[in-house]
C-alpha cells in the first residue's frame, strides 16, 4: 500500500518529496540539510502531456518511463506513483494542497512550474559538481569571453581531480593533442571490448505496451524505431555500465575519441550520458572511478583526462551556462537562419539520403536514439548550420531525438556550440567543415556517391559545397575572426565560386 501523502497538518519539515524523471539515483534522496529527511514519503508523476507536447524518439520515451517505473518499484511502499495528464493534476491527486519538496529541476519550464505552486519548496540542485551560485560568482568575475578551458581548470582544482598537489596529472590539464587520431587505416571497427547492454524485464514489456497504446488510441506520436532498450534504467544497471567502461574500455578511449567508423558507432565511448542525465550516476563518482583507474595503472592519462573533460569539463559547463545565460538564450539567432527542417530530417529518413556520412549517422539516431559527439557536431549539426536551418528547430530536434537529450543539455550544445546562434558567447568560431575533415576522421566517405574533394559536378560533396556556401553567406563575420579568416582567404581563391554556389543550392530542394 503506497503512502498517503495528503495528511492534514503536514508541514514543509515533514513534506513529501517529489522526484522528477531525471532525479532517479540515490543522491536525490540522500538526507542532509539540503535534502529530504530519512524515510520521507516520495511522489513521482508520469505526465502524459510531456509526450503530447513533443514528438520524442520512441527509444527515449521508453528509457525514461522504464527508469521511472523501475525506481518506483525499488522504493516500494515509500512512493506514490501517479499517472496523470499533467503534473498539476498528478500533484493534486497525490497530495492535494499538502506541502512538497523537490530538488531544483533541470529545465526552465519545470522550474517555472514548481515555483508557481505555493505548496512546493525547491531545494538546491543535485547531480552536478558545482553550485550554481559558485559558478555565477566565477563567471561574473571574468572579463571578456568565458572559456570552457578556464572553467575546467577551476573544477579540477576545486575537486582535486586528476591533480598531483597543484600540478595536473601528466604535467598538463589538456591532453587533446594525444586524442585526435583518425581511425586506424583499413579497420572496420576499433576492436574495443563490447559495452554493457541491459536486459529487458516485465517493466519494459509494460512500458512498450503502454507506448503502443498511447500511439494507437491517444494521438501520441513518436519518431525513430522501437527496439530493445540499450541503456541503463536502474542504478544497478548504470553501475554495471560504469564498471564495464572503466575496466575494459576507458584505456582505449582517448586516442580515437574524435574518430568515426560506420560499422562501429560506439567505438570506445562510455555510453554513460543517459545514465548521468537520468540521475542514476553522480558525476563525481564517475570521474573518481576514471581517476582511480589511472592511478592504478589501468588506463593512460590521455584517455582518462579526455573522459574526465567530457564529464567535469563539458557536461558541467553546459549545465551551468544553461542557467547563467537565461531562458531567453533559446531565442538567439545571430546568423539569421530561418529555414525549416525538411521532412526527411524530421522523420529520420536515412534511406532518403545519398551522402553516406549523413545517411549512416541519421540511421544510427533513427535506430538507437544515440550517436557520439563528433557525428552530432560535425555531421548532423554541421549540415544544419550549412543549410541555414532555424537553430531553435534544430535544438528541439536534438532534444527530442536523443536518449540523453534534455533542454539543459541541448540548448547550449546546439544553439551555442553547434549552430553558433549566440554569436560566439559559448565558442570562438562556428563548427563546420567541408568533406575533407569527415574523410580524414572517418571511413564514411568510402563507397559514397560523392567525393569529398569535389565542389562542382555530379559527385560534388554536399558538405564541401555547403562549407563554401556558408563561408560566402557569412563572409564578413568569418573574416573578422582570426580562427576563421583562412576560410575567407580560401573563398577568394576559388575561381568557380558561382558554380559551387549553384551546385549547393540543389540541396535546399532535396536530400543530399
Amino acid at each position: 500500500m503506497a503512502n498517503d501523502l495528503t495528511g492534514a497538518g503536514r508541514t514543509h519539515d515533514d513534506a513529501a518529496h517529489w522526484l522528477f524523471g531525471d532525479q532517479l539515483g540515490p543522491r536525490f534522496l540522500t538526507p542532509d540539510e539540503d535534502g529530504p529527511a530519512p524515510g520521507t514519503p516520495v511522489l513521482m508523476i508520469e505526465a502524459r502531456s510531456v509526450l503530447r507536447r513533443r514528438r520524442f524518439h520512441r527509444a527515449k520515451a521508453h528509457l525514461v518511463l522504464s527508469a521511472m517505473r523501475h525506481r518506483a518499484a525499488e522504493l516500494g511502499d515509500r512512493v506514490r506513483y501517479i499517472r496523470a495528464e499533467t503534473y498539476r493534476e498528478g500533484l493534486r491527486e497525490a497530495v492535494g494542497r499538502a506541502p512538497v519538496t523537490v530538488h531544483h529541476p533541470t529545465s526552465w519550464a519545470a522550474l517555472r512550474l514548481v515555483r508557481s505552486l505555493e505548496q512546493v519548496r525547491v531545494l538546491p540542485a543535485r547531480g552536478f559538481l558545482m553550485p550554481q551560485d559558485a559558478f555565477r560568482a566565477w563567471a561574473d568575475g571574468h572579463t571578456g569571453r568565458l572559456r570552457q578551458e578556464d572553467f575546467y581548470h577551476w573544477v579540477r582544482r576545486a575537486h582535486d581531480l586528476l591533480m598531483d598537489g597543484g600540478t595536473p596529472a601528466g604535467g598538463r590539464f589538456n591532453h587533446d593533442h594525444d586524442n585526435r587520431e583518425p581511425p586506424p587505416k583499413g579497420a572496420r571497427t576499433l576492436g574495443a571490448p563490447r559495452p554493457y547492454r541491459p536486459r529487458e524485464d516485465d517493466i519494459d514489456a509494460e512500458v512498450r505496451a503502454d507506448l503502443d497504446r498511447l500511439e494507437r488510441d491517444h494521438g501520441v506520436r513518436f519518431v525513430g524505431r522501437d527496439g530493445p532498450r540499450l541503456f541503463p534504467a536502474t542504478r544497478r544497471e548504470a553501475l554495471a555500465a560504469l564498471r564495464r567502461f572503466i575496466d575494459h574500455r576507458l584505456a582505449g578511449f582517448g586516442p580515437h575519441e574524435n574518430a568515426v567508423l560506420a560499422a562501429d558507432p560506439v567505438m570506445s565511448h562510455s555510453l554513460l550520458s543517459s545514465s548521468l542525465n537520468l540521475g542514476l550516476l553522480d558525476p563525481l563518482e564517475v570521474v573518481a572511478a576514471a581517476e582511480e583507474a589511472w592511478r592504478a595503472g589501468k588506463a593512460p592519462v590521455n584517455s582518462v583526462e579526455g573522459f574526465v573533460r567530457q564529464v567535469a569539463g563539458w557536461r558541467e559547463y553546459v549545465w551551468q551556462l544553461y542557467w547563467y545565460f537565461g531562458d531567453d538564450y533559446r531565442r538567439r539567432n545571430a546568423l539569421g537562419h530561418h529555414a525549416p527542417l525538411p521532412p526527411w530530417f524530421l522523420e529520420l529518413d536515412a534511406d532518403a539520403v545519398t551522402a553516406r556520412c549523413l545517411a549512416t549517422v541519421l540511421a544510427q539516431v533513427r535506430d538507437t536514439g544515440w550517436t557520439h559527439h563528433i557525428p552530432r557536431l560535425m555531421v548532423l549539426g554541421s549540415h544544419a548550420l550549412q543549410r541555414g536551418w532555424d537553430p531553435r528547430a534544430v535544438t528541439d530536434w536534438f532534444h527530442r531525438c536523443f536518449v540523453d537529450g534534455y533542454d539543459w543539455v541541448m540548448l547550449p550544445n546546439v544553439t551555442g556550440m553547434s549552430q553558433y546562434a549566440d554569436g560566439g558567447l559559448m565558442t570562438t568560431k562556428p563548427y563546420t567543415s567541408g568533406g575533407a575533415y569527415i574523410h580524414r576522421m572517418s571511413d564514411l566517405c568510402g563507397g559514397c556517391a560523392y567525393r569529398p574533394g569535389d565542389r562542382v559536378g555530379d559527385r560534388a560533396c554536399p558538405f564541401t559545397t555547403g562549407y563554401w556556401a556558408f563561408s560566402h553567406r557569412h563572409r564578413a563575420l568569418l573574416a573578422g575572426n582570426r580562427r576563421t579568416s583562412r576560410a575567407v582567404q580560401g573563398l577568394d581563391r576559388l575561381g568557380d565560386l558561382e558554380e559551387v554556389l549553384e551546385t549547393d543550392r540543389c540541396w535546399d530542394e532535396r536530400p543530399p
